[in-house]
C-alpha cells in the first residue's frame, strides 16, 4: 500500500510541475519574442514527454500488479523460502542459485508469461532492475495474446 500512496504522490507532483511548465511555457509564447517563442515551444515538449512517460510507467505498474495476482492467485509465485537481508531483499547468492531454474523455464517455454513473470521476479531479488522489467515487459505483452 505505501508503494501505491508513493506512485499517487510523485504522480500528483509531477503533473503540478507540468501543469507550471506549461503555464510558463505558454507565458513565454505570448510574447512574440523569438527566443522566447523558442523557449516556450521548448518547454511545451517536456510536459509532453512527461505525460507519455508518466502514463506508460503507470501502466506498466498496473500491468504488472495485475499478472502477479494472477499468479498469486493460481500458487504459482516463486515460494519465498530464501533468506533474506535486514530490508526484506533476498539474499544475491540464494537468487543466482535458483537463477538458472527460472530461465531454464524461459528458455523450455519462450512464450509462458508466467515464466517470464517469475524470471523478472529473480532478476529482480539479484538486483538488476533493467533486465527484470524487461522480463516483466515481456509476461505482459505475451499475456495479452493469451
Amino acid at each position: 500500500m505505501t508503494t501505491r500512496i508513493g506512485v499517487v504522490v510523485m504522480a500528483a507532483l509531477l503533473v503540478l510541475y507540468l501543469v507550471l511548465v506549461g503555464d510558463r511555457a505558454i507565458k513565454f509564447i505570448a510574447t512574440g519574442q523569438p527566443i522566447a517563442v523558442a523557449i516556450g515551444v521548448a518547454l511545451l515538449v517536456l510536459p509532453i514527454i512527461g505525460v507519455w512517460a508518466l502514463v506508460r510507467e503507470l501502466l506498466f505498474g498496473v500491468r504488472a500488479e495485475r499478472l502477479g495476482r494472477i499468479l498469486e492467485s493460481e500458487n504459482a509465485l516463486p515460494a519465498d523460502e530464501l533468506p533474506v537481508r535486514p530490508s526484506g531483499r533476498p539474499e544475491r547468492d540464494a537468487v543466482d542459485a535458483v537463477f538458472p531454474e527460472y530461465r531454464a523455464a524461459v528458455e523450455a517455454s519462450p512464450e509462458d508469461w508466467r515464466a517470464w513473470y517469475r524470471l523478472g521476479l529473480a532478476y529482480d531479488g539479484a538486483g538488476d532492475r533493467r533486465r527484470a522489467r524487461h522480463a516483466i515487459r515481456e509476461a505482459i505483452r505475451f499475456s495479452s495474446r493469451s
